[in-house]
This record gives structure tokens, C-alpha cells and sequence, in this order.
């Protein structure tokens, strides 16, 4: 049995695991009863006590202190795979297999979720599933432990101790494909996509015929952006093994990157010849013509899906995420039994969660909507190392690096190309429709959401903790003048792949605000809109919206609105020390008087009056947010007050942005 954290108390966890090992529930039990009589949360304590009542037959028992572990414990995968125990000691074999599945998402090094899944796929005859569990067993089996370790420390969160035993096994065994590829992962997980990138094209020179390694090197090039070495690397692969489905399927979604959706289609479809059931290719199929344009194509494809799996959760989250389907009566019975029959695993149940808020939501029943929305977002924070106060740090660091006189010392410099245009804010504030107005403009070329900017400030970061230089952003004073005109001139050149021949582009990375002095000192002549919305319309449509990545302080209330607290303090400084140098765009006065804003907007950016900027919604192009539907619509106001509806269960979050409300409201 594997501790879960780390005791204070003068009792000694490893004596309380020996007498479980022997049998001695009861006397174990005492020693959990003091621990547990010092502090109630006491992580490793609960945990046992749910394995001692587990052997006593106690399963109620077992279950609360199961259910206490899921809110607290950092180490969520062995909590569920308890729970997988606990199911399958009381013959519950469906709920059992969800728990054990959900163990492995959370922690992949958990042999023992392994084991129990190839036992419940052969007891059921599912020969394909066991098959596959085997597998993963034998693969982590293989593997040292040390790098077993380095999984699991992954799985909780802990990357930097990770990184520091994955490093040091490769000292030992520097060409061990694996390692570097685990060395990888971490990379990408701290964002260090250029470091990622090139660990696997190392690793890839030593084990050439190792697919994995190929496989997570397109997954890095696709996160950098670089779309046509990700396509070229998607194709080498596809022609190694043309009737290899992973291999289709990963052609499939590079060809969607560069917006080649009918060969993507196409490529689906031949995933679907071979896995004519495969739930997870429906729904890439489906978010492949919903990105097209082609909604109806998109729902059959979602409903496909679901009819091959009717537990697919993501399918039926797909759903409403087109934010214009409506869910029929069949379809909430659906849902609401699969909730109900507690046989899915984390994501699915996220996914239903957040797909029954929206269906509720549709039918004016906004408590129960409430409900669903925080069940789905309480999941996602357990899973979350999200830290508010470090964020609150982080953003205040700018603040106290950038001073006027900061900013003078630096007398200029950087790459003088005045082509970025960057829409920055919390996401579901507004930045979409901007987007689509000005890209609308004969002179301005719409992108995406691009990580050039978070990915430099990540490796300014990473420099500054491995190098003994001062952290970011005080690292940025030791820059010269031509080492910030060749940052300024990468980004340039880094993104030039995302351009047609427009003499401006748009960069909106919402996220990018927390870097605008960065933006500022490389790129001077860059533009900046702050796409703002009311706080609680803000906060609120982030916290109903399951977001893909990169947004985790949306999971909570509290912590979404010390984001957007610390945002606007933010905002106001750049206000104060380089003034003039932001334009603030407030989704309320667009949907008000359009055409007045529009010419607001383009005026900030030097571009003349088009009018097909005012008819946004006829632009043909791919549109890759959350937003695409809405934006390919005639401006409305419908939603602008739509949070009021929620007006009692969003009380505290409300009293939480009271001062940011007050300000909102006074128009500043």
C-alpha cells in the first residue's frame, strides 16, 4: 500500500500499513482514530481507514471515507483505485472497471488498476479491451522502476522531481528511449515546448522505429504550431503503415490543422471502415466539420458517436458545446442515467456534467443547471494543481518589475514590425467577435490562438531557475537591445507560417496579458486590445464552459474571480505606466453600437472603414473556439445579461467582484 503523503504525527504510518498487511484491522484502526483525532484531513489516515473497513466488510463505511479523500487527497489515482477495490468487493464489476479506468487517466504507473482491468475485460469476454490492458501492463512492467517512479511522480503533479530523477537515470542510460521520452512529457508540461521538441527529435535519432516517440514529436510540433513539419512528420508516419488507424486518425487531425478539412474527413472515415464503432473517431470527425462550417454533418457525427457508445461522454458535451443544440427529452433520460448508474469514469462524467448544465440551462431551469456546472468543475479542480496565490504572484511580479522608470531604461529597442495585432483578456470575454471583425478587414489576416508569446516567457522562466539568473521578468533587464530585437524578430518569424499576405495578423492568446510588458519590450510597435466583459457575465461563462487546456483557474469560482481581480489590477497598471498603449473594448458597448466600436477599433489599429467588417458573420473561415457557432451569427444581445439568471447560486462570486463590479459599472 503506497502512502499518500507524509505524517506529522508521532505515530508511524509505515507500523499502521504493517499491521494491515497482517490482518490486524482493529489495531490499526486505533492508531488511524488518533491520527484522525488530530486532524480530521489527515491524508494517508482516511485512506486507510477505507482500506481497513474494505477487508472488515464495512463498505459504507469505506465509501465515506472514500468520498472525503476524493476532495482533499493529492494523489487521486490511488484514491479511485480503492474505489475500483471497493466496487469490485461488493461484485460491482462496471463500477469497478470505471474506477480502476479513471485511476490510470489520473496515474498510468498504477500496476495494480492495470491488473484488475485485463481481470474484468476477460471475466466480461471483452477480448479487444483485454487485450489492450495487457498491453499497458507488460509495457509498465518492462519499464525500470525508476522510471516507473518518474510516471507516477508525473501523474502527481510533482514534474520537477520528476524532472531531477528522469535526468539522473539518463546519466546512466543517456540513449534510453523511454526516459527521454518521460523527459519530454515533463517539458511539455511546463510549457518548455522548444526543450520538448528537441529532446524527441533526439530520442528519435537513437530508436527510429520507436512510433511512440514519433508520434508525441507530432504532438509537440502541432502544440509549437509548426503545422507543416507536424503535417510532413504525420505523413512519414501514415506512409510507414497506411492501414494503421492511429496513424490516420493522427494524419487526419494534422490535415485539420492546416485546413484541409475534406481529406481530414476523408482519413476519418477510413478509421471508421476499419473501426466502424469507434466512438472517439465520431466525435473527431464531428469536430472536424463543425470547425468546416457544417453543423448538421457535425451533430450527426456527435450522435453517431453515441450510438456506438452510450456512455461517451465527450460526444454528448460536443453536443452543446455547438451552443445552439438543443437536447431532446430521449437525450436527457440518456444522460441523466448514466449519472445516475455511476459506472463512468472522470472524464465522461465531466463531460455529461457539463452537457446536462447546457441542456437544463436550455430549459430555464437554472438552479439545476448550477448544480451540474459545479459537479462537472469540482471534478476538474480535484484533478487541477491550479494554485490561485501563485498566479496573484505571478502577476504581481509584473507589476513591480515594470515601472515607468523601468520601461525608460530600456530606451526603446526591440523588432519595430508593427504587424501584431495581440486580443488579450479572460477567455469567453469577447475575443472571438473581435477577431472576427477585424480579420474580416482586406489588411488583416486572422491566426489562432498562438503560444509564441507564453512559450518565450516559459523559457525566460525555466533560464532563470536552472541558470542562476533573476527570475522572470526581472531576467528581462539583462537583455540587451539586440537580444530584444531578435526575440521581437523570432516571433515574427515563428508566426509567419500562420499568415497569408495581409500586412497585419492577429495573435489572440487570451492568456497573453499577463505578458504585455514582454510584448511591449520586443515588439514596440505592436497593438493590444483588452477584450472586457461585466465580471460576473465574464466569470461565469468561463466557469460553464469546459475549456480544452490552459485555463484551469476557470474550475472554481473563487479562484476565477481572483483571476479576473488580479487581470484588471494588471490591466490598470499597464494603464498607468504606458498609457494609451492598450485599447479597452467592452463587449457590452459592442453589442450596443457596432458600428461605433468598430470604427473605434479600427482606428486604434490604423486600418480604414470596410464595411464587410460590420458584416463579420458572412466571413468564410475556420473558426476554432468555443465561440464558432455564435460568431457566424449577426451580433446580438441576447446574452449580455444571461448571468442574472443565476443570480442566487453566483451570491458569493458576485460579493467577491464587488469592487470590480462597482468600477465595471461606472464605466472604467
Amino acid at each position: 500500500m503506497s502512502t499518500l503523503s507524509t505524517a506529522s504525527s508521532a505515530i508511524d504510518i509505515a507500523s499502521v500499513q504493517q499491521k494491515i498487511a497482517a490482518g490486524h484491522y482493529d489495531d490499526a484502526l486505533k492508531d488511524i482514530d488518533l491520527l484522525l483525532a488530530e486532524d480530521t484531513d489527515h491524508v494517508d489516515a482516511n485512506y486507510m481507514a477505507a482500506v481497513c473497513y474494505r477487508y472488515k466488510k464495512d463498505y459504507d463505511r469505506a465509501q465515506q471515507y472514500l468520498n472525503g479523500l476524493k476532495d482533499t487527497a493529492p494523489d487521486k489515482g490511488r484514491v479511485y483505485q480503492e474505489q475500483g477495490h471497493l466496487f469490485r468487493a461488493q461484485a460491482l464489476a462496471l463500477q469497478a472497471l470505471a474506477a480502476f479506468q479513471t485511476a490510470v487517466q489520473l496515474n498510468p504507473a498504477l500496476i495494480a488498476s492495470w491488473k484488475a482491468q485485463l481481470d474484468l475485460h476477460q471475466a466480461a469476454g471483452s477480448n479487444i479491451d483485454a487485450r489492450q490492458a495487457s498491453w499497458q501492463l507488460q509495457r509498465l512492467q518492462s519499464q525500470p522502476r525508476p522510471l516507473i517512479t518518474v510516471i507516477d511522480l508525473i501523474a502527481q503533479g510533482r514534474l520537477l522531481k520528476a524532472e531531477a530523477l528522469c535526468k539522473k537515470f539518463l546519466q546512466q542510460s543517456p540513449t534510453h528511449a523511454e526516459a527521454m521520452r518521460l523527459l519530454a512529457s515533463i517539458a511539455l508540461q511546463l510549457d518548455s515546448l522548444e526543450e520538448a521538441e528537441f529532446i524527441l527529435e533526439s530520442a528519435i535519432e537513437f530508436a527510429p522505429d520507436n512510433s511512440q516517440l514519433k508520434v508525441d514529436h507530432i504532438t509537440v510540433l502541432r502544440r509549437r504550431q509548426k503545422f507543416e513539419r507536424s503535417l510532413e512528420a504525420a505523413h512519414d508516419l501514415y506512409r510507414s503503415d497506411p492501414q494503421n488507424p492511429q496513424f490516420q486518425s493522427l494524419l487526419a487531425i494534422e490535415k485539420m490543422q492546416v485546413g484541409d478539412y475534406a481529406e481530414a474527413i476523408q482519413l476519418f472515415d477510413a478509421v471508421l471502415e476499419t473501426l466502424p464503432g469507434d466512438a472517439i473517431t465520431h466525435t473527431s470527425k464531428g469536430h472536424a466539420l463543425k470547425t468546416w462550417g457544417k453543423q448538421s454533418e457535425a451533430i450527426d457525427s456527435y450522435q453517431a458517436a453515441i450510438a456506438h457508445n452510450a456512455s461517451y461522454g465527450e460526444a454528448y458535451y460536443s453536443l452543446s458545446n455547438l451552443k445552439t443544440y438543443r437536447f431532446s427529452d430521449t437525450e436527457i433520460d440518456a444522460m441523466s442515467a448514466l449519472e445516475a448508474a455511476d459506472r463512468l469514469s472522470a472524464a465522461n462524467r465531466v463531460h455529461i456534467f457539463f452537457a446536462l448544465g447546457k441542456a437544463f440551462e436550455d430549459r430555464e431551469q437554472w438552479d439545476k443547471a448550477f448544480d451540474y456546472y459545479k459537479k462537472g468543475n469540482q471534478i476538474k479542480r480535484q484533478q487541477s494543481s491550479y494554485d490561485a496565490g501563485k498566479m496573484t504572484e505571478e502577476l504581481g511580479s509584473q507589476r513591480a518589475f515594470f515601472t515607468s522608470q523601468q520601461l525608460e531604461q530600456f530606451g526603446g529597442g526591440g523588432y519595430p514590425d508593427a504587424a501584431p495585432i495581440f486580443i488579450v483578456g479572460l477567455p469567453r470575454a469577447g475575443s472571438t467577435l473581435l477577431e472576427q471583425i477585424l480579420s474580416s478587414h482586406s489588411q488583416v489576416d486572422g491566426t489562432l490562438e498562438l503560444p509564441n508569446i507564453l512559450a518565450m516567457a516559459q523559457k525566460l522562466k525555466r533560464r532563470g531557475r536552472s541558470g542562476g539568473a533573476p527570475a522572470y521578468p526581472e531576467s528581462l533587464a539583462l537583455l540587451s537591445a539586440d537580444e530584444r530585437y531578435a526575440l521581437g524578430k523570432q516571433y515574427i518569424d515563428e508566426t509567419r507560417i500562420h499568415r497569408q499576405s495581409a500586412p497585419f495578423f492577429i495573435d489572440k492568446m487570451p492568456n497573453n496579458f499577463r505578458h504585455i510588458g514582454l510584448i511591449k519590450t520586443i515588439l514596440p510597435n505592436a497593438k493590444i486590445i483588452d477584450a472586457r466583459r461585466h465580471p460576473v457575465g465574464c466569470c461565469f461563462s468561463g466557469f460553464k464552459q469546459l475549456f480544452a487546456e490552459g485555463q484551469e483557474f476557470s474550475y472554481s469560482l473563487d479562484d476565477i474571480a481572483q483571476y479576473y481581480i488580479d487581470y484588471v489590477e494588471l490591466m490598470q497598471h499597464w494603464d498607468t505606466v504606458i498609457p494609451g498603449a492598450v485599447l479597452r473594448v467592452r463587449y457590452e458597448d459592442m453589442t450596443g453600437d457596432i458600428e461605433q466600436q468598430v470604427r473605434r477599433l479600427l482606428n486604434y489599429c490604423g486600418l480604414e472603414f470596410e464595411q464587410q467588417c460590420l458584416e463579420f458573420y458572412k466571413t468564410d473561415r475556420a473558426v476554432r473556439t468555443a465561440s464558432s457557432e455564435q460568431v457566424r451569427q449577426p451580433i446580438y444581445t441576447s446574452g449580455v445579461d444571461h448571468w442574472q439568471n443565476f443570480k442566487t447560486p453566483l451570491s458569493p462570486l458576485i460579493n467577491r467582484l464587488s469592487n470590480a463590479l462597482a468600477e465595471y459599472e461606472s464605466g472604467h
